[in-house]
């Protein structure tokens, strides 16, 4: 390997084309590689121990620069100091501060949104995605939406729920929620330090009352499961798609959206069986609904003026809307119910009239039943059992009382 001695020039730097070392002095060398590639290296001696600097490549570092890099280092070297150690410790602290400068770059609004796109994709309940944005660009953005996210504090997040806490307490308390789950996503991609500041316990529990105490929750308008066979006739009186989907849904004990949302593929005539698929449903798991005969009788209709796949279609062919149902309530003045307190009626119904157990009741409603261990013993859904309850609240949906000499009015096939 050939190896210069004593002061290198820029000329010998220049020519020095062989493999092998070309010493300038002080420890300072130029390494030739057999592929042609040049380096500066310094040596040196610390603690007993050789070592080797790397100190950039000749395209990059010239004689001079390697020099009074050499020298720096060697100043470092006499005063005991690893030069390696401290330079990577340089570029550590280099790293941390332009990280510190990126995390300052990223605003609140901009963590919101790329926690929104890489969560949505695993909120199963339609209502929950569209809610997330909009409670973030109707009480958080306008507060705090453009400012560093490591910025954000308790006197700002104060700022963007307590007016809202008393006035509109749950839209409040999910907000609360929202913005404490940003945060954490920050923190952990390393956006933010520190305590999260709209954390309830520790934090916003000492300033705000409870949710629970602000106001009592108000339960959904539940119609007594005595009257329900008087507003099943009432019902079917009826013409149109929107009775026969709310008939429906008091026959399955189903969730309006559930109802809606129901296509042809998910039903089973022969079966006498409709699956919702676990997308669907608010618990995220496949719910098995037997149907009974006057729940047969309705989809039979249905499919005599089938338009496409949506069982309960609204004039376009898409399902009907939402608020179909509760507008259907209101033209019938019944301002005493909604169609989710129908799912109470049948509960009501199953505890005060029948002897059905109660897990039963919770599964027909697709509740959870028990705890873990208990679940993990349980694995099937009762469902042959629950399909001899379906038919009882079926008859008696369409049973009058004796006293009242009222009959039942047969099914409507007009739509």
């Amino acid at each position: 390997m050939a190896r210069g001695t004593g002061k290198l020039s820029a000329r010998a730097v220049a020519a020095a084309a062989e493999p092998g070392w070309y010493d300038d002095g002080g420890g300072l060398r130029l390494q030739v590689t057999k592929s042609g590639a040049k380096s500066w290296v310094y040596r040196f001696m610390l603690a007993g121990k050789s070592r080797e600097m790397g100190l950039g490549a000749l395209a990059d570092v010239s004689l001079a620069e390697a020099r009074n890099a050499a020298t720096e280092a060697r100043k470092l070297v006499k005063a005991g100091t690893d030069p390696i150690a401290q330079r990577e410790s340089q570029r550590e602290a280099a790293r941390a501060s332009e990280a510190l400068a990126l995390a300052r770059a990223m605003t609140f609004r901009q963590c919101a949104e790329a926690y929104i796109e890489a969560h949505k994709a695993g909120w199963g309940n339609e209502k929950h995605r569209l809610q997330w944005p909009s409670t973030m660009r109707d009480y958080v953005f306008p507060v705090f939406g453009a400012l560093s996210v490591q910025d954000i504090d308790l006197p700002m997040v104060m700022k963007a729920v307590e007016p809202i806490w008393t006035a509109k307490t749950s839209t409040a308390s999910k907000v609360r929620g929202r913005i404490e789950a940003v945060l954490d996503w920050a923190t952990v991609r390393g956006f933010r330090k520190g305590d999260n500041p709209a954390r309830w316990r520790g934090q916003l529990a000492h300033l705000l009352p409870a949710p629970s105490k602000v106001r009592k929750v108000k339960h959904h308008a539940a119609l007594p499961y005595a009257e329900m066979n008087a507003f099943m006739v009432e019902l079917r009186k009826r013409d149109g798609i929107s009775p026969r989907a709310f008939e429906f849904a008091v026959l399955t004990a189903a969730r309006r959206g559930e109802v809606l949302g129901a296509t042809w593929g998910e039903i089973d005539m022969e079966a006498r069986t409709w699956i919702i698929p676990a997308e669907r449903m608010k618990a995220s798991r496949d719910h098995r609904v037997p149907l009974s005969e006057p729940a047969l009788a309705i989809l039979r209709t249905m499919d005599e003026h089938r338009l496409g796949d949506v069982v309960f279609p609204g004039s376009s062919g898409r399902p009907l809307s939402k608020m179909s149902l509760e507008r259907l309530l209101a033209r019938m003045g019944r301002t005493d119910m909604t169609t989710h307190g129908c799912r109470s009626s049948f509960r009501d119904w199953c505890a005060e009239r029948t002897g059905y157990p109660n897990e039963m009741a919770e599964m027909a409603l697709a509740h959870a039943v028990g705890n873990q261990v208990e679940a993990a013993y349980r694995r099937g859904d009762l469902f042959e059992k629950r399909r001899r309850m379906m038919d009882d609240w079926a008859t008696f949906c369409n049973t009058m009382p004796a006293e009242s000499g009222a009959t039942v009015v047969p099914m409507r096939k007009a739509i």
